[in-house]
């Protein structure tokens, strides 16, 4: 049986007839990857063929992104999918949500496309807020305002430039058009706009008004799983893909993660990424949309297949960053091993912090506010490294547990396991977690989003004939790793940590 080796991955070449062929643009908001999944016999392979970076770019005080340069590293991967000469299906893009491309009534794009956190969007959510009051937009859309979100960044706008285009598309979905020249926008893209109104299913037309945008500027909204048409014919010639039609899979990052996973029909479960934020959350049938879910800082979402990604975000790593930050500054950088292995290595417990606490969200001395923080709150104070990030460790896993509980009483349901999506490089933190939250964590597949992206992709050929099957297939193809909880100290270190959150 012959073999293809795509960057050091070595996989079987099945005859045509057997295989099925699909391909993942996975843009992230730090680098992009062109993935080729390959589905044979109930077996599902995944190979990475092109990886690029993301920059964005800074002109005088602007922060916006290189849209050129991701489409041609995009196109670039396409073309070198072309040379293994298989009959590629279908070709899908996911990416990072908020962010937005606008076109002429020609195709041709509008420059700049801003970044997220550019400074303009302060500006645009000060604007919106004066005219919709915070309780108002989170009744409308059911999504706590977060400062880059859609709306803001059409708050700042120049009217200049709405009037020019002639459709604002995702970069998910902009990118999809430019492969397949039929604009779209999958809903699953629809809740970080903070513009949709989750139980309607429709456009918001109050908060339409608010940033005087016209609802025609959005192309017409479709599920997961949709056939957008074959690709554009110069780029089918380009890249040697004559037979590939264009899908618009999940195209939110975290959305196709979750359509990856491999649950169990039936199962009760929640998802969890750990980064410079902590993401938790689960999928539920119907939005949840009430004072509580609002107060305690829950969103709702669009998933695969109607359901709704209900999440909260909290303070996460970002704390551990700053501390090495401040450390690096001094001359005091430790690796990243050693830096696990003092921690580790520290007693346990001896102080919790509040994550949530605000002073934990700004930048500056970490080290001294996490002291500042134990010392008003009369615990031991820690000094060197190690008794600091494990306090910081410790109280980041028990602020999970802490997520998890509030998810189970606005659900009713028990959550029985919980799956960390993308992986953890810090192992310390992934035992921690299992050990908070109290419940089994299994470790996902790295390449989940990818992997979400082609189950979509499959799904909506017909080649798979259900989410469930979908699941079972990634069960028996990838490997995952589950930690179980065994040190029940951390039930008491969790009442210390609801008593700090309390006070």
């Amino acid at each position: 049986m012959p073999f293809c080796r795509v960057r050091g991955t070595v996989f079987a070449s099945m005859p045509a007839q057997m295989s099925k062929f699909y391909v993942a643009c996975d843009l992230g908001a730090q680098n992009g990857r062109v993935m080729l999944g390959t589905l044979n016999q109930g077996s599902l392979t995944l190979s990475e063929v092109r990886r690029f970076q993301n920059l964005p770019i800074r002109e005088q005080d602007s922060l916006q992104w290189n849209i050129s340069e991701l489409y041609q590293e995009t196109i670039e991967g396409l073309r070198a999918v072309g040379t293994y000469e298989e009959a590629i299906d279908s070709v899908s893009c996911d990416s990072w949500p908020a962010d937005y491309l606008l076109f002429e009534a020609d195709n041709s794009l509008i420059t700049p496309a801003y970044h997220y956190r550019d400074p303009r969007t302060k500006e645009g959510m000060q604007k919106v807020l004066s005219r919709v009051a915070t309780d108002a937009l989170y009744q409308e859309t059911g999504v706590c305002p977060v400062p880059g979100n859609t709306l803001f960044q059409l708050g700042a706008e120049r009217p200049r430039r709405l009037h020019r285009a002639s459709h604002l598309l995702p970069v998910a979905d902009a990118f999809n058009y430019l492969l397949a020249g039929v604009p779209r926008i999958e809903r699953s893209m629809t809740g970080c706009t903070q513009l949709y109104n989750p139980v309607t299913q429709t456009w918001s037309n109050r908060l339409l008004d608010a940033v005087q945008v016209l609802p025609k500027l959005f192309p017409p909204l479709v599920p997961a799983g949709t056939e957008l048409g074959a690709l554009r014919p110069e780029i089918a010639t380009r890249t040697g893909l004559e037979d590939a039609r264009v899908i618009a899979s999940c195209s939110h990052e975290t959305a196709a993660a979750l359509a990856g996973l491999p649950v169990r029909q039936g199962e009760n479960w929640a998802y969890l990424r750990l980064g410079s934020r902590i993401t938790l959350g689960t999928e539920i049938t119907a939005p949840i949309i009430t004072d509580t879910s609002r107060e305690q800082g829950f969103t709702n979402e669009t998933g695969y297949g109607g359901s709704i990604r209900l999440s909260k975000q909290s303070v996460g790593l970002w704390i551990l960053e700053e501390c090495r930050r401040f450390w690096k500054e001094k001359d005091r950088e430790i690796d990243d091993t050693l830096l696990s292995h003092i921690a580790g290595s520290s007693p346990p417990f001896d102080s919790l912090i509040n994550p949530a606490d605000p002073r934990f969200t700004t930048p500056g001395d970490m080290p001294l506010k996490i002291q500042a923080f134990c010392r008003e709150t009369n615990q031991p104070v820690p000094r060197k490294p190690g008794p600091i990030i494990r306090c910081v460790l410790e109280s980041l896993a028990l602020q999970c547990r802490k997520m998890l509980h509030e998810i189970e009483d606005l659900t009713g349901r028990e959550v029985a396991r919980l799956y960390l999506l993308n992986g953890s490089d810090n192992d310390l933190l992934n035992h921690f977690t299992a050990n908070a939250v109290r419940r089994p964590l299994v470790v996902a597949p790295a390449d989940t989003t990818a992997i979400g992206n082609v189950i979509v992709q499959a799904l909506a050929l017909g080649h798979i004939e259900s989410l469930e099957q979908a699941r079972e297939i990634v069960r028996t193809s990838f490997k995952t790793e589950t930690l179980l909880p065994y040190a029940a100290a951390w039930d008491t270190a969790y009442d210390r940590l609801t008593h700090l959150c309390a006070s």
